[in-house]
């Protein structure tokens, strides 16, 4: 049964929170006012560090809580170590970093990051290393700014060292390291030593006394702190232990969730936290461990009105702001395709959307996958008369001349510095700046990329960069920074990470992604770093990171109302629930949860095959295909041919099967044609040479895919096969002509018109009607020995690459066989004959005749008089949904098959 969520009632947020969640704050701060009054330390002297940001606006919260006995109005400076040394920046100064310091901006060091490969003699392989040369430096900016900034050098020195060919570190790991990763292990120990830090500050500081609140890890700034205050006398330092003393215990019992899939577990865990709300319970911690699974639940509480505070985002690079500058470089790449010009076109508010629109439908009209330079040769002299121009190409290629201007700006390689001010100006050129401008996402677009007027000062210095190399470096600081957008006064939900639990006044916890892949025992410790490498460098190991997260697991477990959510499948495969999911139900047998969604009836309303009526809208040009539609299912014809709601054919794809076919096509009717020349010039010798010929069925071929835009490596698949099929062809092509065939003329348009049709309402003013096709082939055949003066008959060829059973049933269904019989219609003679010739991959080219194919044609010319006076005269036009005809149909979802009443 479809289900529902259940409704929040307006008064969902009313009821008290306080003793609903365990308060870590109160044992904490009791032992912060015993050590003031003990060490006689006023409360504004004292710096307290909490383990994450978040953590600040709480604290003070929670210490101005009345206590009895206790009376003082003045609050000790909760702080993280960025923000303190923020606030200690107007007596010591502003930090400035230096030009190849690590500044933990991806914009920044990734240029620093190349310009360190070059200077090392590695630029040939800095777009490769890069990279790894950022995120390995990054792993290790947490241990290097805790190093006095006196000492950080001395202990680089001595790290690389070890770190050295001969060192004990390179050779514990002789069997396991690789060369690159040995430099760029080594270039970004010396990067990070080298350092000059904004927290460098704090090691000047004058706290009265030092407090650490400690979280599940300790931070690596914060204990060095500890060890430099300590060692200056007159200084205090305390330690204190956030968490609660009965952290280990289990309080409550959870509820436990188990999903089919992701799509499930996003329901249920929208559904619990709707449910916690409607019982009073806010806010409601919503837990980030899979961070898909969290967007999808954070959808669906928007549509429901709930209002979040999101404090983990998700990738810049995800959003419509990032995507429109993403588009703008990719449009200018030399060999961008059609599809990525007008994807940027479509998101350019400067040009008009009616243009657009109009330009992509030529462009699929014509199959131009590559954006056509050559349409900016129209504003030349050198063109023709724009009357003699259709006005859809006219407008396309009114609109090509300025796009290609504007790309053609952007294709030279130039500074970064260079490159922020001409991107500016091309976005503003484009009206996408505004947008940007206007949007949150788009406003830290703008700050990532440092594109804000004077932002670009920063990299005058830079070296030049290509497109393609721009393109990457805006790619990765998108893709490496996050956006979260502004919080509401007033959340009902927080979504946070697991550790980030610590210390927050939750009334209710949801924790989806609770399987063995999101939520693992052992986390994978990040970086590229060896075990030994960890300990030497002093990052935290695999257990003390599984430590931590078995702490953060055990705190999320005190609260009352919690919900634990995992799902059984992901792609295909099974997956089981996470290690501390299953110790829970070994140990404690939690109940398994009911599903909070409230399932509800709804009545059945089954579809009534359709039967629409197609008089009003009638087919005056009939192809073979459309024809066979009509013969295949009546419906089909009405919605594709009547109604013309076809799809638009894509444009950047891989090459398919049907694309070969339409490449052989090409190729043959290039080859025929300079085969015929050659005929008529009476040249017998190329005309009867095998290597002659093959020759030039190998220059048609080459023509064919310079004609059709294909590349040689998506082509690559079909050139292996080609071979064979050119070699079975040549064979086919001399038994062929041995029997007096000789080739006329190939991909020739032909017309047959009808007249009107005479209608029961209207006899004299009905509807013309034209049979219209592309003759694949058409041949004339004397057969040998007959007199010169003899009549020769026409043959009419179609190519076939489809398998040869298929083919087979077309020639054995006789009359059911819509292709050759319409073909033939096509053709003024009385005398022709008809064959379907199979091209095939593996097997011989093979001639299969239609036989009779006169009577075929005059009866299938009746068939369509018959059936289109019928539907001129107003009769139904039903859906068969019979047979494999509705396997691949696109009008199926039009039809709603699937929904009907029997």
């Amino acid at each position: 049964m479809p289900s529902a969520f259940q409704p929040l009632p307006s008064n969902a947020s009313v009821l008290s929170t306080t003793t609903l969640f365990p308060d870590a704050w109160q044992p904490a701060l009791a032992e912060l006012r015993t050590a003031l009054v003990k060490r006689q330390v006023h409360p504004a002297d004292v710096v307290v560090l909490v383990p994450y940001a978040q953590l600040m606006r709480q604290a003070r919260k929670s210490w101005a809580v009345p206590v009895p006995a206790v009376r003082c109005g003045f609050v000790p400076h909760f702080e993280t170590t960025m923000n303190w040394a923020g606030s200690v920046s107007g007596k010591l100064g502003f930090f400035t970093p230096a030009a190849d310091d690590l500044r933990m901006d991806i914009a920044f060091d990734t240029l620093t990051a190349i310009s360190l490969l070059q200077r090392s003699g590695l630029a040939s392989e800095q777009d490769l290393l890069a990279r790894r040369l950022v995120d390995a430096a990054w792993s290790l900016a947490r241990v290097a700014a805790a190093q006095p900034p006196d000492l950080r050098a001395e202990w680089g020195a001595q790290l690389a060292a070890q770190l050295s060919d001969t060192g004990p570190m390179a050779q514990a790991q002789a069997g396991h390291m690789l060369a690159r990763e040995a430099v760029v292990a080594r270039l970004a120990l010396a990067w990070v030593a080298h350092s000059a830090y904004a927290t460098d500050r704090l090691f000047n500081a004058q706290p009265g006394l030092f407090v650490v609140l400690e979280g599940f890890q300790t931070e690596p700034l914060s204990q060095a702190l500890q060890l430099h205050f300590e060692a200056q006398s007159g200084h205090a330092v305390l330690s204190i232990k956030l968490v609660a003393p009965e952290a280990g215990a289990t309080s409550y019992l959870p509820l436990l969730h188990e999903a089919l899939d992701a799509e499930d577990e996003a329901e249920r865990a929208a559904a619990c936290v709707l449910q916690h709300l409607a019982a009073g319970r806010c806010p409601v911690a919503l837990v980030s461990q899979d961070r898909s699974v969290t967007r999808r639940v954070g959808a669906m509480l928007a549509q429901r009105g709930v209002r979040m505070r999101d404090e983990t985002g998700w990738k810049l690079s995800t959003t419509r702001a990032a995507a429109g500058v993403m588009g703008l470089l990719r449009a200018a790449g030399w060999n961008a395709s059609s599809d990525a010009v007008l994807d940027w076109l479509k998101n350019a508010p400067a040009w008009p959307e009616a243009t657009v629109t109009a330009v992509e439908a030529e462009l699929r009209k014509a199959g131009l996958r590559r954006w056509p330079e050559a349409l900016t040769s129209a504003a030349t002299d050198s063109t023709p008369n724009p009357a003699d121009l259709s006005p859809a190409l006219e407008l396309t290629r009114a609109l090509a001349v300025p796009v290609n201007a504007l790309r053609h700006s952007l294709s030279r390689a130039r500074p970064v510095a260079a490159w922020l001010r001409d991107l500016r100006a091309a976005l503003q050129l484009t009206g996408q700046w505004n947008a940007l401008a206007l949007d949150d996402a788009g406003q830290s677009v703008l700050t990532v990329l440092h594109l804000h007027e004077g932002a670009d000062a920063d990299f005058d210095f830079s070296p030049p960069m290509s497109l393609a190399d721009i393109t990457a470096w805006v790619d990765q600081a998108l893709e490496s920074s996050s956006f979260a957008p502004e919080h509401p006064l007033d959340e009902q939900v927080v979504i946070l990470p697991l550790a980030q639990l610590l210390g927050r006044p939750m009334a209710a916890v949801v924790f989806p992604g609770c399987d063995e892949i999101s939520l693992p025992m052992s986390p994978e410790p990040p970086g590229p770093w060896t075990p030994e490498q960890r300990q030497w460098l002093g990052l935290p190991s695999r257990k003390a990171l599984a430590d931590a997260a078995q702490q953060a697991w055990q705190h999320a477990l005190q609260w009352q109302h919690i919900d634990i959510l995992w799902r059984c499948s992901a792609g295909g495969e099974s997956l089981m629930p996470s290690g501390f999911v299953q110790l829970l139900l070994l140990d404690h047998a939690p109940p398994v949860a009911a599903d909070a969604r409230i399932s509800r009836v709804v009545p059945l309303n089954p579809t009534p095959h359709p039967q629409p009526i197609g008089q009003a809208v009638p087919v005056t040009r009939l192809s073979a295909s459309a024809y066979d539609d009509l013969r295949r299912c009546p419906y089909r014809f009405f919605a594709l041919r009547q109604l013309r709601l076809q799809t638009d054919d894509e444009l950047d794809t891989a090459l398919a099967k049907r694309d070969f076919g339409n490449w052989l096509h090409s190729t043959l009717s290039i080859f025929h044609a300079r085969l015929k020349s050659l005929e008529n010039e009476s040249n017998h010798a190329q005309v009867n040479d095998f290597n002659a010929l093959l020759a030039m069925i190998n220059v048609a071929s080459e023509q064919a895919t310079l004609a059709l835009g294909f590349s040689e490596a998506e082509f690559l698949p079909f050139a292996a096969t080609w071979p064979r099929v050119r070699a079975a062809y040549l064979q086919w092509l001399a038994e062929h002509s041995a029997t007096g065939a000789r080739f006329q003329v190939s991909e020739i348009a032909r017309e047959l018109s009808l007249g009107r049709l005479h209608t029961a309402g209207t006899p004299a003013d009905g509807a013309g009607l034209t049979l219209i096709g592309k003759l694949d082939r058409v041949d004339t055949v004397r057969p040998p020995g007959s007199p010169v003066d003899a009549p020769a008959h026409t043959l009419v060829i179609d190519y076939k690459t489809e398998p040869r059973n298929v083919t087979m049933e077309r020639v054995s269904s006789g009359s059911e066989d819509t292709q050759l019989a319409f073909y033939a219609a096509l053709m003024a003679d009385d005398t022709l004959s008809a064959a379907y010739v199979s091209l095939g991959e593996k097997e011989p080219t093979k001639t299969y005749d239609q036989p009779n194919i006169v009577n075929l044609r005059d009866g299938l010319i009746e068939s369509i008089l018959s059936d289109m006076t019928r539907i001129a005269d107003g009769a139904a036009l039903p859906a068969l949904g019979q047979g494999t005809v509705c396997d691949f149909c696109n009008a199926r979802g039009l039809c709603r098959k699937d929904f009907w009443t029997v």
